[in-house]
């Protein structure tokens, strides 16, 4: 699975990406720092993440806010679609960007946690190795500036205007697809990346990255009269969706309602299989793990799928796979999972407090 920006080439300078210290692919972030150190850096050009929806779809949503506010900080071109949201309302609601991030990372320390000693070093946030900062922090209960949304070049697709509908309204068994929706929606981003000089072959002045947000692909809106339609429908898209960004200056970032395909695992296996990256968000909302004691200082766990590939003979290996996310007040936290310390006198520190050994009575010579 590797890109068509061949290896060896000089890679252009584009303002919001980095070259990998690994193999010199070209990285995006995901305007979460935290998800970037623990994917290998960031999203290479011309990869697929999927996030695996939690029940009700609110924590992946965020992140692909993130991940589009990051574009427009970045100047870089946004393709957003959506059938079950107005993508110009998802717009509306990304975050802003925290002008002086000092203060974001500073309260990071403020939040040490006092407990006991074996917390004091504990990783919180940041699980790369001291890496140079890469993207940015917002603050999410403030929405970003409208002048800087306009001045962004955004390009927007909700399913309604079937540009490419006549197209095909007459040939779906021609173009493979029982819902015309997938081929419309491949065919205005076949046209942005034509349009605007995205492929690796264009000559433009200067190199830009579109990024592609799409949310809850695959939902009720996009379902067909028969199931077995539907999956094949959804793995077309991505089989299509991936050889597009393959051979392009592009990255994107897919939201999927996987409760949706509970019935059919194998088509999340083969999604799975096509996307560069896939991570999966459990919520504990309306779980019994929101009321687990273990549980109680997050909000969700982030589940490691699949990890891209690109230019490499082994996927990067994060630290470690046990990973959970909380909602602060102003930020969105991804951080390494622990068990919280003992607290009162339970059962287990009766018997860690008791003496050893058959004898009842304390021994002057206590080991």
């Amino acid at each position: 699975m590797a890109t068509n920006i061949q290896k060896g080439t000089k890679v252009p300078y584009i303002p919001g990406t980095k070259p990998s210290i690994k193999n010199a692919q070209l990285l995006i972030s995901t305007g979460i720092t935290s998800l970037d150190s623990i994917i290998g850096g960031g999203l290479p050009i011309g990869s697929i993440l999927v996030i695996e929806e939690d029940n009700y779809g609110n924590y992946a949503k965020i992140m692909l806010n993130y991940f589009l506010a990051e574009g427009i900080v970045s100047s870089h071109e946004l393709f957003v679609a959506s059938q079950d949201t107005q993508p110009s309302q998802l717009i509306s609601e990304l975050p802003a960007v925290i002008e002086n991030p000092s203060s974001s990372i500073s309260s990071i320390n403020d939040d040490k946690m006092q407990i006991a000693w074996r917390y004091q070093n504990m990783r919180v946030a940041d699980l790369s190795d001291n890496e140079q900062t890469f993207g940015h922090y917002y603050d999410l209960t403030k929405k970003m500036d409208k002048d800087t949304i306009d001045r962004a070049k955004i390009i927007q697709w909700n399913g309604e205007k079937n540009i490419y509908f006549n197209d095909f309204k007459w040939n779906k068994y021609l173009n493979g697809f029982n819902n015309l929706l997938y081929i419309d929606l491949l065919k205005n981003i076949q046209e942005s990346l034509k349009n605007e000089n995205f492929y690796v072959n264009a000559n433009p002045h200067k190199r830009n990255i579109l990024r592609i947000g799409i949310h809850s692909l695959g939902s009720r809106l996009w379902l067909s009269d028969v199931q077995s339609d539907t999956d094949a429908d959804f793995l077309k898209f991505f089989y299509c969706f991936r050889a597009l960004l393959r051979s392009s200056y592009a990255v994107a970032v897919i939201t999927v309602p996987v409760k949706n395909f509970e019935t059919h695992s194998s088509v999340i296996g083969r999604m799975e299989h096509m996307a560069d990256t896939a991570i999966a968000l459990e919520s504990f909302a309306g779980s019994p793990k929101e009321t687990n004691p273990i549980f109680k200082d997050y909000h969700g766990l982030l589940h490691i799928k699949k990890m891209a590939a690109i230019n490499t003979l082994a996927a990067f290996n994060p630290k470690t796979y046990d990973l959970a996310f909380k909602m602060r007040r102003k930020k969105f936290v991804i951080e390494t999972l622990h068990l919280p310390p003992e607290f009162g006198e339970t059962t287990q520190r009766e018997q860690d407090d008791s003496p050893t050994g058959c004898g009842g009575a304390q021994s002057k010579l206590n080991f």
